[in-house]
């Protein structure tokens, strides 16, 4: 996997355009990884400090390689490096390569925490950090050490701090959003009664609040039906909903509950529409016993990014270099996911290298300056608004038998009205 190569440098004509191009100082910088050019710059030349060197700048990816989310990390981790290999290619940033460290967490805080304290020591930030039981172990440190990450975990909740560098839409619009969806279409209307099944976790809980918001608004009623991560069996959760007779089923659960919920779902002889958050699916449950359902129309679900078999221009080239690389590899939408992540992080550097500050507390200024076109891999974000999601829009999908696995609904990002007004936890 080319996210554990050693990025290399770039001629030094290369490096000058980059700079020139990047608004930076083309004066030499003396810093190592631990120090840089000093608080005081260097001579007037870019601060900084904890990895970034005169060469390289080093990032982290904190991913699932091995847990529940293993086949999103993996097409995330390569997504990344893919964006790294281009903009090395190009001279780098700040006249600097870029280098990606890779760890993986397995989907486990306990293992998470002794890794990110070696990461921290010479990484400036994380390009990836997967999983909200992940961030919630880490964000004290992370604040603490001023460290900027952007995570594969979507909790409003964590909008408080520019540390985490959100991209897309978070769990609880997502819920908003689906459930309008469901209602546009006729499939739900005010005064239904509807159900949630969720990971009793910081996602499972984002994802209710949104559930909550909308069935308040509508004069519904939501029966709610918790989980653990590792619960593989859902029979008792949709049973618990049928009986209340839910007209629709939302899930924030793992790709294997979605196909447990499907399964239990049909045997009981539920036709309710399901909608599941962007975490809920992958392609390869379309190799299982539901794939049938998958693609009946009865589940939809949703990501912040274009599909893998995207006629956008960017995404036929990331799909293209995919298949190159990885021709035995099942794609799935994490290569552009990791790809738009790679971006985020880009307009930050360049921001923060315009400031004349790689420091970790520089790179925390320039996020609140930055916003982002990703070459319409995802709509527009903004990230210049303490508290809010970088974007509310999402693409909505439904499970299809082509590249990637999934298909489009409609023709490109929506926010629903109610999304839209819709104030998250922080807010101003």
């Amino acid at each position: 996997m080319r996210s554990s190569r050693m990025a290399k440098t770039a001629a030094t004509a290369a490096v000058a355009v980059t700079m020139a191009l990047t608004g930076c100082s083309t004066k030499a910088n003396n810093g190592g990884s631990n120090g840089g050019s000093g608080a005081g710059g260097g001579n007037g030349g870019v601060k900084t400090d904890v990895g970034v060197t005169d060469k390289e700048i080093t990032l982290g990816a904190l991913t699932d390689l091995s847990g529940v989310f293993k086949v999103l990390g993996l097409g995330i981790t390569q997504g990344n490096q893919m964006w790294a290999d281009d903009v090395n290619k190009q001279g780098g940033i700040c006249g600097r390569q870029i280098k990606i460290i890779t760890s993986d967490s397995g989907y486990s805080a306990e293992k998470a925490v002794p890794l990110y304290n070696q990461m921290k020591t010479k990484e400036l930030g994380m390009i990836q950090l997967l999983g909200s039981p992940i961030l919630a172990a880490l964000k004290k440190s992370m604040v603490a050490d001023k460290m900027a990450a952007i995570p594969s975990s979507w909790a409003s909740s964590n909008l408080d701090v520019p540390n985490v560098v959100m991209v897309g839409a978070t769990y609880d619009i997502e819920s908003i959003n689906g459930l309008s969806r469901l209602q546009k279409a006729g499939k739900i209307k005010d005064g239904d009664t509807i159900g949630h099944i969720y990971i009793d976790s910081e996602y499972g809980k984002n994802g209710a609040l949104g559930s909550k918001y909308y069935a308040s608004k509508h004069k519904m009623k939501l029966v709610e039906a918790t989980v653990t991560s590792t619960q593989s069996d859902l029979t008792s959760a949709v049973t618990k909903l049928k009986g209340a007779g839910v007209k629709a089923i939302l899930l924030t659960t793992t790709p294997a509950q979605t196909a447990s919920a499907l399964g239990t779902a049909k045997a009981q002889g539920m036709t309710v529409p399901i909608y599941g958050s962007g975490p809920t699916y992958t392609p390869q449950l379309l190799s299982s016993p539901v794939a049938g359902l998958l693609t009946s129309g009865q589940y939809t679900t949703d990501a912040l990014q274009v599909p893998f078999n995207s006629d956008l221009p960017k995404a036929k080239e990331i799909a293209a270099q995919f298949t190159k690389e990885h021709p035995d590899q099942t794609p799935t939408y994490g290569p552009m996911q990791g790809y738009a992540f790679g971006l985020v992080w880009g307009a930050i550097l360049k921001q923060a290298c315009s400031d004349g500050d790689l420091t970790r507390a520089g790179v925390l200024k320039a996020v609140r300056k930055t916003t982002v076109d990703t070459q319409g891999l995802t709509p527009p974000l903004d990230f210049t608004k303490p508290g809010q999601p970088s974007t509310r829009s999402m693409f909505v999908y439904q499970p299809a038998k082509v590249p990637g696995g999934l298909k489009m609904i409609g023709t490109g990002p929506e926010t629903s009205d109610d999304a839209a007004a819709y104030k998250t936890p922080f807010q101003k």
